[in-house]
């Protein structure tokens, strides 16, 4: 069930069964030589949109845009700064409220922005603590699930993977969007096959540190077929999250 798929009269009945939904939240940033630009919007949009068709809950259009300023190096890069992506889930947060929504599961993509969304829930639990939220407002709960953060992900990419699954433009994401769009397979050689690892701040710093994009990852290893498992499993770990959630 997608939000922007629904008509308003659908929206209300399911909220007489339901006040849960589902955020998909990402990034729009480089994924190395051979990971798509969209990475970290297209994992969690999928994921989101299993787990929502396997539960019938409600999936939010993706916040596809995130806080990825280290990123800026890199031709295509877009980011948010942290108080602006606070403002947007805030926003997203309290806009839903109003129409009875109090329970929020952010499925997250993208590393960079655990942070920033962490913090946006701290300001919306302070509007309630402070007296400033509107009188009408449910008690609102918010979750953080990050796609690649469960059991059965962990060990299937360790298992594919290993030592070359890395921090970032890693072969389990990649293979993950391949799955979704096989038309945009690319076939490119790492050099080095791994890449080195490293601390980041700011974007410039990023790109002499890291000139083609990736850590500590080999992303030639995805493959699609292998990111049909991840999908089944990261649909299983966000579950099982999300049903814990709601109880």
């Amino acid at each position: 069930m997608r939000l922007q798929l629904e008509t308003w009269q659908e929206v209300e009945a399911y909220l007489k069964r339901s006040t849960a939904i589902v955020l998909p939240i990402g990034s729009t940033e480089q994924h190395g030589p051979n990971g798509l630009i969209g990475t970290d919007a297209i994992c969690p949009e999928a994921v989101s949109k299993g787990l929502g068709e396997s539960l019938e809950v409600l999936v939010a259009p993706t916040i596809s845009v995130g806080m990825a300023q280290h990123h800026l190096g890199f031709a295509g890069s877009i980011t948010l700064r942290p108080s602006t992506l606070m403002a947007v889930v805030r926003d997203t947060v309290n806009s839903l409220a109003r129409h009875g929504f109090d329970r929020f599961y952010f499925l997250n993509g993208h590393g960079g922005n655990i942070a920033t969304v962490s913090a946006a829930f701290s300001e919306i639990y302070a509007e309630a603590s402070l007296g400033t939220a509107g009188r009408n407002r449910p008690e609102l709960r918010c979750r953080l699930w990050n796609w690649w953060q469960g059991p059965k992900v962990g060990q299937l990419s360790k298992r594919l993977y290993g030592k070359a699954e890395g921090s970032h433009a890693t072969p389990a994401e990649v293979a993950l969007t391949y799955f979704v769009y096989p038309e945009a397979v690319k076939s490119v050689e790492m050099h080095p096959e791994i890449a080195p690892t490293g601390p980041i701040y700011d974007a410039e710093d990023y790109r002499r540190r890291f000139p083609d994009g990736r850590i500590g990852s080999n992303p030639a290893l995805a493959k699609g077929e292998d990111g049909a498992k991840l999908y089944e499993a990261a649909i299983e770990d966000a579950t099982a999250d999300f049903q814990a959630f709601t109880a």
